[in-house]
């Protein structure tokens, strides 16, 4: 633990996760907006990239604030719910890009018609 913490009545983890939360609360709807319709494609750090790493980031942080890991998830429900449906999806498809592009279609029992 770095010395900085030492003694800090102030010093919980959970302090910096709320003020993560709060703070990818702020920004998280209006990222979402300029995500819709952007390519993924062109170059790493595209605002869609940025939206689903913040939103990751939310339920990191999330989770972290509330010692619970569904705590996270509603977070990220929480925000979604609030967005437009067409970026939602235009957000799901670049999710299932990068977890097929992860080969995580490879990893899951079942998924393979040749596995029934």
């Amino acid at each position: 633990m770095s010395d900085y913490f030492i003694g800090r009545p102030d010093s919980r983890e959970g302090d910096f996760s709320q003020f993560d939360v709060r703070r990818l609360t702020d920004v998280l709807d209006a990222t979402i907006s300029d995500a819709k319709g952007s390519s993924w494609y062109d170059a790493p750090g595209s605002a869609v990239d940025v939206t689903v790493a913040r939103l990751c980031m939310l339920r990191r942080a999330k989770s972290g604030e509330s010692a619970s890991m569904s705590a996270g998830d509603e977070a990220v429900r929480s925000v979604l719910d609030r967005a437009d449906p067409e970026t939602v999806v235009w957000l799901l498809t670049r999710t299932i890009s990068y977890m097929d592009e992860q080969g995580f279609p490879d990893f899951v029992p079942g998924a393979r018609f040749d596995e029934d």
